[in-house]
């Protein structure tokens, strides 16, 4: 059969040569044997063009595995309350993600769970069902808080104080008990947290008595702000609490970080909510904004931090440049 006879059938056509062989074995898939090629004939590769975005996904993936860079170390352990009275703004996702980033670059990290719903836990894949020695213990019952902690068995060096069903009935009987704002802050001056670099403590959504313990127990406050019209209305009952906090339980206490999350770029709302966020915090503002991503959204239902989940995604690569600008700060908040 002849060559252009064979490419009619779909087969690929042999370039013509004395004898009907094709120029190399290799361009018909035919395994070459060790110095029978005629490299000479073989064709050159092609110029490598821009980098495809399946490649750019894959290499942050091996990066942020890899965890090749290790983040510089605070001076003692930095505790970081994570609050905002409104639902659905990112306050578990941030903690959950911060916290495995600082993590797989060398870090090591408490993630204390005061949100009853537990997602938190779920996402770090720590077991947090009813009888579990949990956060409600310590603040209810007085137990120490080393005895509830349990590693993250994903990620080394993340460690959780998980919350149950439990702690929803917290806000009730912590109000006939003595100093019941201070029950947090005392079960931390009794841990010893010189092994950890940070304590990042997620807060429920509201201001209720959890949410005061955790303003209480913490210097530093992280606030996720969502880019859409509402999320600015409760921000200011938020620095209201923040600030009576403030007077009359925990002079240290200041917002030392804002992170804009549930960024849509399609819309010129969010770019507008970012940009009146920055004029008016300043320089607490991350650089960093987390966009809307499906991979983050999807990783809690397998256990997992984006960062194990899919860390070649663009939530999770956000939420690494985040991580790695707080570490990197390192100064004292305002």
């Amino acid at each position: 059969m002849s060559a252009g006879a064979a490419r009619g059938l779909g087969w690929p056509g042999q370039p013509d040569r004395e004898g009907g062989a094709p120029a190399w074995p290799g361009a018909l898939g035919w395994p070459v044997p060790p110095g029978s090629g005629d490299d000479a004939a073989r064709p050159e590769a092609p110029d490598a063009g821009p980098e495809m975005p399946i490649a750019r996904a894959a290499r942050a993936a091996v990066s942020v595995r890899a965890g090749s860079e290790t983040w510089p170390r605070p001076r003692g352990c930095r505790i970081i309350t994570i609050a905002n009275q409104k639902g659905g703004v990112g306050k578990t996702t941030t903690a959950v993600n911060l916290a495995a980033s600082m993590s797989l670059h060398g870090l090591r990290v408490l993630v204390i769970d005061l949100d009853p719903q537990g997602n938190a836990s779920t996402a770090l894949d720590v077991d947090h069902h009813s009888g579990v020695a949990s956060v409600y213990n310590v603040l209810v019952d007085g137990q120490p808080l080393a005895g509830v902690i349990r590693p993250s068995e994903s990620i080394p060096q993340l460690y959780c104080a998980p919350a149950t069903i439990d702690l929803a009935g917290a806000e009730i009987e912590l109000v006939p008990l003595v100093a019941r704002e201070s029950r947090l802050v005392r079960a931390l001056g009794g841990f010893d947290s010189s092994g950890l670099d940070y304590i990042l403590i997620d807060c429920p959504p509201s201001l209720g008595l959890l949410t005061v313990n955790a303003l209480v127990a913490a210097p530093e406050v992280l606030i996720p702000i969502q880019c859409e019209y509402y999320a600015l209305e409760g921000l200011e009952q938020l620095l209201r609490t923040v600030d009576l906090v403030k007077s009359h339980l925990n002079p240290a206490l200041a917002v030392s970080t804002i992170l804009l999350t549930m960024f849509d770029g399609r819309t010129r709302l969010a770019s507008q909510v970012a940009e009146e966020v920055r004029d008016h915090f300043g320089e607490i503002v991350l650089k960093t904004i987390i966009p809307r991503s499906v991979r983050v959204s999807e990783a809690p239902s397998y256990g997992q931090s984006v960062m194990t989940y899919d860390p070649g995604s663009s939530g999770a690569q956000a939420y690494l440049a985040a991580a790695r600008e707080m570490a990197h700060r390192m100064a004292t908040p305002a």
